[in-house]
């Protein structure tokens, strides 16, 4: 993937998420609110996440630990199957981090050893997308407690869409400067 495709594909994202918050607000509330308990959430993206995961295992190198890719697929196999089993709660915002972690490394080797400035305006995101996932990973119910904030003001939806949209026209509009 280039540069131009990585923040194309990353603005577009952003105003297509904040677009639909932007546009609905307060009607938003009801499915957002039940996203980190819903199981179909849970299997779609864990599911996904363990699946990108579990290939790049059976990739790995001899650098890194590729002699012992068979048994770490199989031990990462067993956990993502068992944490359905034993820690069903909050699974959707673990997958949604661990996809966003998965896809940072995607975008952040299209931005490595770039000469454009203005690569850092993705960059940046994808840190601080970084931060909130690992921050959710291990704090999964902090989004709940988000989602609960987030919908007492009936503004506070729109503000955040209308953040995240302009946020992804800034990346589209800095896209066709490289």
């Amino acid at each position: 993937m280039t540069l131009f495709q990585a923040t194309l594909f990353t603005g577009i994202a952003l105003i297509a998420f904040g677009g639909h918050y932007l546009w609905h607000g307060m009607k938003t509330a009801k499915r957002t609110q039940a996203f980190p308990r819903s199981t179909a959430a849970a299997y779609l993206l864990l599911g996904t996440a363990a699946a990108w995961f579990l290939y790049k295992v059976l990739h790995l190198g001899p650098a890194d630990f590729g002699q012992y890719k068979n048994l770490l697929f199989l031990i990462f196999l067993v956990t993502a199957v068992g944490s359905f089993y034993y820690v069903p709660d909050f699974l959707a915002v673990r997958g949604l981090a661990a996809l966003i972690l998965l896809t940072a490394g995607v975008l952040l080797d299209a931005a490595y050893m770039q000469l454009p400035q203005a690569r850092l305006f993705l960059v940046s995101f994808v840190y601080a997308a970084i931060v909130v996932s690992l921050w959710l990973g291990a704090n999964p119910y902090k989004l709940r407690d988000f989602f609960g904030w987030l919908y007492k003001a009936d503004a506070r939806p729109r503000i955040m869409g209308g953040a995240f949209a302009a946020y992804g026209l800034l990346l589209i509009g800095v896209a066709f400067t490289y």
